[in-house]
């Protein structure tokens, strides 16, 4: 039983690919071009987007398994975990969409800005993590494989 008419699941796609399509400028064009922080949140800021929307396509595909939460975001992907477990990908995609959910309350540091080395130094769950272009395609690689899962 599918919780969105087929239409509504196409236009689903529709919307997570035009956010890629977005993302995808941001890090191979602007961030190209201009090497700055904020170029950086706001392609990660965009993932996440692409990322939340394909919540309602995660749960469509999960059928008569998915039991009503609240909308809260947190309680849908603690759901999602658990449904998809078998499902690297999917949690792969989960557990960078909670780094880019926690991202804009963390302590960041901007490095060599306008530089080819252009690094935002973050403190998560007590590690830092060098969120730079090598990171970068990381992230775009694994959100690539989770959009094919999707399609």
């Amino acid at each position: 039983m599918l919780l969105f008419p087929w239409n509504d699941c196409l236009m689903l796609i529709d919307d997570i690919i035009k956010e890629k399509i977005s993302a995808d400028h941001l890090l191979y064009v602007s961030l190209k071009y201009t090497k700055t922080c904020d170029v950086i949140l706001n392609l990660l800021s965009r993932w996440k987007i692409m990322v939340d929307t394909s919540f309602a396509f995660l749960i469509d595909r999960a059928g008569k398994s998915w039991k009503p939460v609240p909308d809260a975001p947190r309680a849908k992907v603690i759901q999602l975990r658990k449904l998809y477990a078998n499902e690297p990908l999917v949690i792969e995609a989960l557990d960078l969409y909670e780094f880019f959910r926690d991202l804009e309350n963390l302590d960041k540091v901007r490095e060599s800005e306008f530089r080819k080395g252009v690094n935002l130094r973050v403190t998560y769950k007590s590690k830092v993590v060098n969120i730079n272009l090598e990171q970068l395609a990381l992230y775009s690689q694994i959100l690539e494989r989770f959009i094919s899962y999707l399609k």
